[in-house]
């Protein structure tokens, strides 16, 4: 990897005058594991510069061109024979126009001021085309972030593009009873940083307080504030050693800016060496700092109660000193792992060398959380539970409980927060894969957003229901958002579905252990001789009015035929439909079971009632036109190709335990040998990842 770093015009990349940028890049690169590889470029005056890789752009100065021109072209020219995999730039966006021919190179910007005080940021139309143009944007603090999608959409404001990496600082573990009773002010001394609120306050305080001094490092040549005491020693500019060994001793650190700073490096400072931090609420300066006072009224006298709160309370100043160093966070090695990460993402490092064995997995999907366990028992856990299995890490989001929690007046659905909530917990997660079954409210928008934030993602889907004649509004829904699968999978056969020009593949409905965990062939007396169950739509739960079930024509007819026999029936002729634990109450109390789905039979086609069935060991009877027999054979299930044959074979069934019992236990052995939970899971993370494995369908 080839890294270059381009530096501001006039930054200087140099321990004699360093400004913020230089400190942090120097501190950052000096353990990066990127070191030998990176090349830093600027235009420094002074003669010692840090000691890393660095070019110095040296360029013939013209009253016709501009410096900043000038130097931009004297480092293209440095920077197409030596062609970086990576070019980082420094708090310039309007260095962009110039540096977005170089296609073959990664592009990232740091910012270190307010976005919208800087050219090529400041309005919507500039951060749109950094973000479209650039392939990582830094900030040094969130409210630097805040102000740079101000007014953006959520497609761009939501960008995974977008990372802060605040500033950073090794911390010195110093000996607080070695602090002196000194009040530290460092910065530029001017009215922007409040030196003169500073002034104002330390006077009075030092004329009160006669064992206290204050120490003031900085200077300012353009606008003079003056303020002088015995024990206020102005010590002017100071090297960052210099100001590093005075904090050691400080034990007050006051930082009172007007202006928004967009981080500010000398609370941080003060804080790594064990100084009680006095800041202003402005900009990101409270983010400096894990423990300190902050002030949102900015005067003297609010300056000065604090100070003195502190002065006269030895306990309260020593815990803040000591909180500053125990919750201490941002070292070079936290901020220089952090950038190297996003080096790593950035060229697919990661993704080359990730393990397939151990994924991030963001499973979005019904959980049916809302209707208190009545439907715990699904496919959406079961699949869930095969990831888990296969030790991938599953982050799941229960889209249709959410969308309940989340409607209000001004989003009736839900479905912008939910949305939003998928976009968030995709950036912040990070997955490897995102798996979607039957979640339809996550729009083809959000998954673009997505999809563009992180190129490398795969994404999958699952779908159970029928998707042909009555019911070809859910292959609509299914072909949806498949534009932006790697792969999907339904319990169709999808040539069936005419989706040959898609990637889909055909999954069985899968069973899991700890689910389908019933031994029904084990029960000696089971009341009754057939069991079927079905319902007028499972979140509904209750039986529809007026609502009729072309199924019911066949169960009224066995019932007809069979008047010997003792049905156990849920779902129709007014009997209400059962779930959960009495579901599984009921089949345990049944000898044989009827597969039945709803319309004509299509192959492979049935819903996850089989898994059930088969899975809790019950024999079941299957039409045949299913060719499911392609799956399990004769001595495994009871297949049927009419009525007629349904009514032999029930009968046969029944009249001969011993059969039925082998049957049933060849079936549940079968189905959780090669169709369970862990197969479904880990062939849906095969085929998304295109790793040739082979499986039992």
């Amino acid at each position: 990897m080839k890294i270059s770093i381009l530096l501001p015009y006039k930054e200087n990349f140099s321990p004699t005058y360093a400004g913020a940028v230089s400190i942090f890049i120097n501190e950052t690169l000096k353990i990066s594991k990127y070191k030998k590889n990176t090349i830093v470029y600027g235009n420094t005056s002074f003669k010692e510069k840090y000691k890393t890789k660095y070019v110095n752009l040296n360029y013939n100065k013209s009253l016709i061109k501009s410096s900043t021109k000038s130097y931009i072209f004297e480092f293209l020219k440095k920077e197409k024979k030596n062609k970086s995999d990576i070019i980082e730039f420094h708090n310039r966006p309007s260095y962009l126009k110039y540096l977005n021919n170089l296609k073959y190179a990664k592009k990232v910007l740091y910012f270190h001021n307010d976005p919208l005080e800087m050219n090529g940021s400041k309005n919507i139309n500039d951060r749109i085309f950094l973000l479209e143009n650039l392939d990582k944007i830094i900030f040094n603090s969130e409210w630097s972030k805040s102000r740079f999608v101000k007014d953006l959409a959520n497609t761009y404001a939501y960008s995974n593009k977008l990372e802060v990496i605040k500033q950073s600082i090794d911390r010195k573990i110093v000996n607080l009873k070695n602090k002196k009773k000194i009040i530290s002010f460092v910065g530029k001394l001017n009215s922007a940083k409040g030196y003169d609120i500073f002034g104002n306050a330390i006077i009075p305080i030092l004329n009160e307080y006669k064992d206290w001094s204050a120490i003031v490092i900085g200077d300012e040549p353009r606008e003079k504030i003056i303020f002088e005491h015995k024990r206020l020693k102005i010590l002017g500019f100071q090297n960052h050693k210099d100001v590093l060994k005075n904090l050691e001793k400080t034990s007050i650190s006051v930082v009172c800016s007007r202006w928004n700073e967009p981080f500010g490096r000398t609370s941080l400072e003060a804080a790594s060496r064990g100084c009680a931090v006095i800041v202003s609420n402005r900009g990101g300066l409270k983010e400096t700092i894990t423990d300190g006072i902050i002030i949102n009224n900015i005067n003297s006298l609010n300056f000065s109660k604090n100070i003195k709160k502190l002065i006269n309370n030895p306990k309260l100043l020593n815990k803040y000193q000591n909180n500053s160093l125990k919750n201490f966070y941002l070292t070079n090695k936290y901020a220089s792992s952090k950038i190297d990460n996003y080096r790593n993402n950035l060229l697919n490092l990661d993704q080359i060398n990730f393990n397939i064995s151990n994924l991030k997995i963001l499973h979005i999907t019904n959980l049916n959380e809302k209707h208190n366990g009545r439907l715990f028992y699904n496919t959406g856990r079961r699949i869930n539970n095969g990831l888990i299995k296969l030790n991938h890490k599953v982050l799941t989001l229960s889209d249709r409980d959410l969308l309940t929690n989340y409607k209000t007046i001004r989003d009736i659905t839900g479905s912008k927060k939910l949305n939003l909530t998928f976009i968030e917990t995709v950036r912040n997660f990070k997955p490897n894969l995102i798996l979607l079954g039957h979640a339809d409210s996550i729009k083809p928008e959000s998954l673009e957003i997505v999809r563009k934030q992180n190129p490398s993602i795969k994404i999958a889907q699952w779908f159970l229901d029928r998707m042909d004649t009555k019911w070809k509004n859910n292959k609509i829904r299914f072909i949806d958002k498949i534009k932006y699968m790697d792969f999907s999978f339904c319990t169709t056969d999808p040539k069936v579905l005419n989706l040959n020009k898609y990637k889909v593949a055909f999954i069985p409905n899968p069973v899991d252990e700890s689910l389908d965990d019933m031994k029904i062939y084990e029960n000696k007396n089971p009341e009754f001789d057939l069991f079927f169950a079905m319902s007028h739509g499972v979140h509904r739960g209750v039986l529809k009015k007026g609502k009729f079930d072309e199924r019911e024509n066949l169960i009224n007819l066995l019932i007809k035929k069979n008047p010997h026999l003792k049905f156990n029936i849920f779902g129709m002729n007014n009997v209400q439909p059962i779930w959960g634990d009495e579901f599984k109450k009921n089949l345990y109390n049944s000898k044989i079971a009827l597969n039945l789905s709803q319309g004509k039979p299509l192959k492979y086609y049935s819903s996850d009632r089989i898994a059930q069935l088969m899975g809790n060991g019950i024999a079941t009877l299957i039409d045949k036109r299913t060719k499911l027999n392609k799956l399990f054979s004769d001595n495994e299930a009871i297949f049927y190709n009419s009525i007629k044959d349904l009514n032999i074979k029930l009968d046969l069934m029944l009249n001969n335990r011993n059969k039925r019992i082998s049957l049933a236990k060849k079936g549940r052995m079968k189905y959780h040998k090669k169709y369970n939970s862990v197969l479904v899971a880990d062939y849906i993370v095969s085929k998304t990842f295109n790793i040739d494995k082979k499986f039992n369908w």
